[in-house]
């Protein structure tokens, strides 16, 4: 590992091909539930853990932490991936033309959508990122074909994502409304975040990390041209040493890519922590949750931890999956 100039001319790690290497080797979890495991550390998820998170709803309250999906949306076709297309097939104007008289004096109304699955809050699937020609668990390239996923499609967590949710808010732990572009968030970022608001991260959470720049965008009024693709706060490759030994379910963040960009390696290597948790410890990563209502109400009674239920879509055979995650409190 080396150091290179990071934002404000702080020094911010650089890691090697290698060194990736050596973390995934250090963190993986192939075979750990069986050759035929697909979906890796949710296992971690017995109804034990489920049960000890519905205790945690004391109020009540739910928030939901989805952005809308919709034209009006982030992408903006980086990597292919654009907004959802919303049409109406059949609307008020159909009836009142007695297009539909065979139904009067009834009338319906009747939409679609076509979308990317991972245009919004989604889950990326651990048949999403392969690292040297191999997904989660050993499972080669010829188990994710233009059918679909063989392996580790999101639907094994179709009943999987009820459990205890933990939100660490790093921006307001750094006394920041928001990030700054590219600000990696460490290990030791993690860790004293979680001690500065007295809650403890585990087997089996859900742990939902707060940089804020939802909120930077909502300030200045639209999504710019870095939110989704560019220059973002996130997490750092150190992140793995806090999530990976603790045995998380997922990872989710309020950004775009997950982990800080440009990301913490050398040119060779791109969206390392991917690589080091999704594919080799098997962590499912969500991506563009809306964290900011949550994170104003932990921060009013300082309560951290939550039920937390977000199913994927069930897609067959899809690699990731929209969803409407809810922290309820």
């Amino acid at each position: 590992m080396t150091q290179a100039a990071g934002t404000k001319g702080s020094a911010q790690p650089m890691y090697s091909l290698d060194d990736i290497r050596e973390l995934c080797t250090r963190y993986r979890n192939w075979g750990r539930w069986g050759a035929d495991d697909e979906i890796g550390t949710f296992n971690l998820v017995t109804p034990e853990k489920v049960t000890a998170a519905a205790q945690l709803v004391r109020r009540g309250a739910v928030f939901s932490l989805s952005l809308p999906l919709d034209a009006d949306g982030p992408m903006t076709g980086a990597l292919g991936r654009t907004n959802p297309v919303h049409l109406m097939l059949q609307d008020g104007g159909d009836i009142a033309s007695g297009a539909q008289s065979a139904m009067a004096p009834l009338g319906y109304t009747d939409d679609a959508v076509y979308m990317v699955l991972q245009c919004a809050t989604q889950w990326d699937a651990l048949a999403h990122v392969f690292m040297d020609e191999h997904m989660y668990n050993g499972h080669g390239l010829g188990s994710v074909t233009s059918a679909g996923a063989e392996k580790c499609s999101i639907t094994g967590m179709k009943d999987k994502i009820v459990t205890r949710g933990v939100l660490l808010d790093v921006a307001r732990y750094k006394g920041k409304p928001w990030l700054d572009l590219s600000e990696p968030i460490s290990d030791e970022d993690l860790a004293g975040c979680a001690d500065s608001q007295g809650v403890d991260v585990g087997e089996g959470d859900v742990v939902l990390v707060r940089t804020g720049r939802l909120s930077f965008v909502r300030d200045r009024g639209s999504w710019g041209d870095e939110y989704a693709g560019g220059h973002a706060p996130g997490l750092g490759v150190s992140a793995a040493h806090f999530f990976c030994p603790r045995d998380v379910a997922a990872v989710a963040t309020d950004t775009w890519g997950f982990e800080v960009q440009p990301n913490e390696s050398l040119p060779e290597m791109w969206q390392p922590l991917h690589a080091i948790m999704l594919a080799n410890a098997g962590i499912t990563i969500g991506e563009m949750f809306d964290l900011e209502a949550l994170a104003e109400d932990c921060a009013g009674d300082g309560v951290y931890e939550f039920m937390f239920v977000a199913p994927p879509l069930t897609i067959s055979k899809a690699v990731g999956s929209p969803i409407n995650p809810q922290a309820i409190k």
